[in-house]
Formats: structure tokens, C-alpha cells, sequence
């Protein structure tokens, strides 16, 4: 891929984390990730979306993460049969020889992105996407089934999924809809059971007093849920009440259990309910909000107390 690294440290040089699209270098907002910002540089002819993700000490953890990142990549394009961006990793030292990594992929048409799609259609035809993506879900958990020594995770949500040519003027879910999904940049991939990328990492963006805790109690069973096919079919279904879809989670937890039953029965997956997935939704919202509110205290004193550079991104208000 033609990327602009020197364009990159320049914008390292003037980044703003608080206001992130004012700095020298002029970006529009993608998205945001628990420790990332997703983004595309203004004027950019090679349309493309970055993800920066500072959480790395050292070159011994780049390349793992590297590794793993590239691994995770093949295995779904050429093992798997999904469909993915074009994509790479670059990283350099800043002006200050602190590492900076960053994932970059050919940017996706925005209106393409499944959670907008949502948005789009008929009530018949998201229940059609849905079913779409647990058919892309079921590749994978058929190959760790089938793998004796590689199990594969991955982050089911919605808004991970985009339509191939979608026609925005003529918003339409098909029998024939191909999916594109672009949220490989957490590469969960396990080799003999040892994870290939190191997950306490991504405890840097916690504020230091809370690191231990986090990884005692919460970080492996964060991690695991994304390798256990029924629990990331709850945080899909339980994602259209973030998505204010809330109307269609019923007839989306019929539509889900249908395929457990039918389409997927050598898996045996017990049926969801609607008791479990709003509990988990509600559990869900409350545990991130609760944290980025300690974040933001955390930033405030870094920024505003010691006069040092926060090096994460926090979203603003998220519509839960």
C-alpha cells in the first residue's frame, strides 16, 4: 500500500487528543475503538483509514503484534474465505522515540457499514443481514472445529460489516449480499491455546491504579467471549439496543436461535433470550461508561495537573 509514513510523523508531531480534528494535519473521524482512533486524512488521494493504536514499549512487542495482526489476516482472506480490505502496518518512533503503530486499510464507503445499513432497510431484509452475518461467523467457528492446533475469535458486531457494492440510492439486503469485515486490527488468533498477541497491551489505555485490577479480574474473560460463538451472537443481537434498533431484537433472537437449530446444529449453541441479552447489553454499557469516565479523569490529570501528553483518544457522549 502507498503510505505516507513522513505524513504520519508529521502528524504526530501536532496531534491533539482532545481535539483531534484540529490539528496541523487535517482528519475526518471514522470511528472510534476502546483504545484507537479510526481516521482518514483530509485530501488523501489513496483513500485510506488509519487506526493508530500507541500502546507498544518496544520492538519485541511490535512484531509480535505484527505477526499476530498478519496471521489473523491471512487465516480469515485465505483460510477462512473472507473478504477484507486491502490492508498493511507501519510503524516509526517519534520525535520523542516513542513508538507509534498504526493499521492502515483501504477506507470503506461509509454508507456501506452494516449499522448504518440498518438504518436503510426494511425490517425484513436486516433480519436477512443478520442471518448473513452469522453465516460469515459460522466460517470461522467451523474452521477452529475443524483445527487442531488454531482457534479463531472474532468481534461479531455489526458495525464490523460492510455491503460490496452497496448502491446507496437503492438500499437493498439480498439472498446474494456479499460482506466485507474490517475489524482485524485485534487479532484474535490462538496457536496451542497461547494467544498470538499480547492482550494486557491493550490495559495501557486503563489509567495505571486500575491496570492490576483489570487484569486479574476482567481481561481474560474479556478476551475469551470473543471466542465463544454464543456469546459474541448476544453482543450482535445485544448491540442493535446501542444501534437504537431495539424494536427488532426479538424477532432477532428468533432469527439467530433459527439458525443455531438448523443451520448450525452440529454446533449444539443453546438458544438465547431476551432476559440474557438485555441484562448483558445493560451490563455492557454501564462497565465501558463507567470507564470512560475514569479515563477522562485520568486524562484530566495528566493533561491538566502534570502538563503531560495523554496519548489516547476519547469519544465523546455515545447514544446507548
Amino acid at each position: 500500500m502507498n503510505i505516507d509514513i513522513d505524513l504520519l510523523k508529521k502528524f504526530e508531531k501536532s496531534i491533539d487528543t482532545v481535539n483531534p480534528e484540529k490539528g496541523e494535519i487535517p482528519i475526518k473521524i471514522l470511528g472510534y475503538g476502546e483504545i484507537s482512533l479510526v481516521f482518514e486524512i483530509i485530501g488523501d488521494p489513496n483513500q485510506l483509514a488509519y487506526k493508530r493504536i500507541p500502546i507498544f514499549d518496544n520492538e519485541e512487542q511490535v512484531q509480535r503484534f505484527i505477526g499476530a495482526y498478519n496471521e489473523y489476516c491471512r487465516i480469515l482472506q485465505k483460510e477462512v474465505g473472507y473478504i477484507l480490505p486491502e490492508h498493511d502496518v507501519v510503524w516509526f518512533r517519534d520525535d520523542k522515540e516513542k513508538i507509534q503503530l498504526y493499521c492502515v486499510q483501504k477506507k470503506v464507503n461509509s454508507d456501506s457499514v452494516c449499522n448504518k445499513v440498518i438504518h436503510q432497510v426494511s425490517d425484513k431484509e436486516v433480519e436477512k443481514l443478520v442471518l448473513l452475518v452469522l453465516r460469515e461467523m459460522k466460517k470461522v467457528w467451523s474452521y477452529s472445529k475443524n483445527n487442531e492446533t488454531i482457534d479463531l475469535g472474532l468481534d461479531g458486531q455489526i458495525s464490523n460489516f460492510a455491503i460490496i457494492d452497496f448502491d446507496v440510492n437503492n438500499p437493498k439486503v439480498g439472498d446474494n449480499t456479499k460482506l466485507l469485515y474490517f475489524d482485524t486490527s485485534t487479532p484474535f488468533v490462538k496457536k496451542n491455546g497461547e494467544e498470538a498477541m499480547q492482550f494486557e497491551l491493550l490495559l495501557k489505555s486503563a489509567p495505571g491504579f486500575l491496570r492490576g485490577i483489570l487484569k486479574a479480574v476482567y481481561l481474560e474473560e474479556t478476551v475469551n467471549r470473543y471466542y465463544d460463538w454464543r456469546k459474541v451472537s448476544i453482543d450482535l443481537v445485544g448491540n442493535f439496543f446501542k444501534e437504537q434498533r431495539d424494536d427488532l431484537v426479538p424477532r432477532l433472537i428468533e432469527v439467530v436461535n433459527d439458525f443455531f437449530k438448523h443451520e448450525a446444529a452440529e454446533f449444539e449453541i443453546d438458544p438465547l433470550t431476551f432476559e440474557e441479552i438485555e441484562k448483558y447489553y445493560k451490563s455492557d454499557a454501564k462497565m465501558w461508561s463507567l470507564f470512560q469516565k475514569v479515563r477522562k479523569f485520568d486524562r484530566f490529570i495528566k493533561t491538566k495537573i502534570l502538563r503531560k501528553k495523554y496519548p489516547f483518544y476519547l469519544p465523546g457522549k455515545i447514544k446507548r
